[in-house]
């Protein structure tokens, strides 16, 4: 990939934690996973996995140097008004105009529309929600280069807008994530340096909904790989990473990522409890200006 980055180097000033992430084993190819009853005779999850301990390290230096378009992944600070994350009409009424705020301001887009969110909960299987899931401790992409394209028309035909015009346009999408409870401790979110990622690392995994098949990308290990975290992330931050960029002209295009077990983290740790949104935005052609970014709750259209 071709932009320079200031974290491209071995980052031997940066504190680091030594922790086991989950890879795919490179002799799976065509991984499924139902998020229904499978099949007679089919497994939940058919793929196999590998762990490998890596140094993950702490971000919170970097913070003002990175950015959406190189590294693929920032810190905001992003105070909010919410108070309860989870009164759902709330949620829809107040903090969705606070992410479509954010997301602008990251992406200068013009604007910006919420369309999902998902809740996740360490103890989700004891919180009695049906809408709660756990954090995911698998490394992978929320989209594909196919996906994509193919949930950002869904989403735009879904608002009655024509999508063809637009997705000729470059256009991405960009995950706001955010912890909404205790300080993380436990599963934190590590993310993948966009630019040491490579095209063959990526696989695609199909996930098999009741009414729908989506499509995300399974990560297989590369010892080029650089992995980064924000320790102890507070209600006032949000991660911003992107999970798709049509731009073919070096800029990130997918953030591989995974919730990881920190070992200096105590047993006692509270759970983690975190909120993402995702957001389409459209952006203009030329590198480093506006763009459209589809993140996982947040649709952002912006002129040329």
């Amino acid at each position: 990939m071709s932009i320079a980055s200031p974290t491209l180097c071995p980052p031997p000033a940066l504190s680091a934690v030594t922790a086991d992430l989950t890879y795919l084993d490179p002799g799976v190819k065509n991984p499924v996973f139902y998020l229904i009853e499978p099949p007679p005779g089919a497994c939940q999850d058919d793929a196999c996995y590998e762990n490998h301990r890596l140094p993950v390290y702490n971000a919170r230096p970097l913070h003002g140097q990175l950015s959406l378009d190189q590294e693929g992944f920032q810190l905001v600070q992003q105070p909010s008004a919410m108070a309860d994350f989870y009164d759902e009409e709330e949620l829809q009424r107040r903090y969705y105009p606070e992410a479509e705020q954010v997301v602008r301001a990251l992406t200068g887009a013009q604007t910006v529309i919420v369309f999902d969110h998902n809740w996740r909960h360490s103890f989700w299987a004891k919180s009695g929600r049906m809408d709660l899931q756990p954090p995911v401790e698998r490394i992978h992409n929320d989209f594909t280069a196919i996906s994509g394209y193919g949930r950002a028309r869904l989403e735009l035909e879904r608002l009655g807008i024509s999508a063809t015009a637009l997705l000729r346009q470059r256009f991405a999408i960009v995950n706001l994530w955010r912890p909404i409870g205790e300080p993380v401790v436990r599963s934190p979110l590590a993310l993948c340096h966009a630019q040491t990622l490579a095209p063959t690392d990526l696989v695609t995994r199909q996930l098999i909904y009741r009414d729908r098949i989506g499509k995300t990308y399974a990560v297989t290990y590369n010892p080029a790989h650089q992995w980064f975290y924000f320790p102890r992330m507070e209600r006032h931050e949000a991660l911003a990473f992107k999970c798709f960029d049509s731009a073919l002209d070096g800029v990130a295009r997918f953030t591989a990522h995974t919730a990881f077990t920190d070992p200096t983290a105590s047993l006692t740790a509270p759970p983690r409890e975190s909120l993402e949104v995702r957001t389409l935005d459209r952006k203009s052609t030329r590198l480093n200006s506006s763009h459209t970014v589809i993140s996982y709750a947040v649709f952002c259209l912006k002129k040329k």
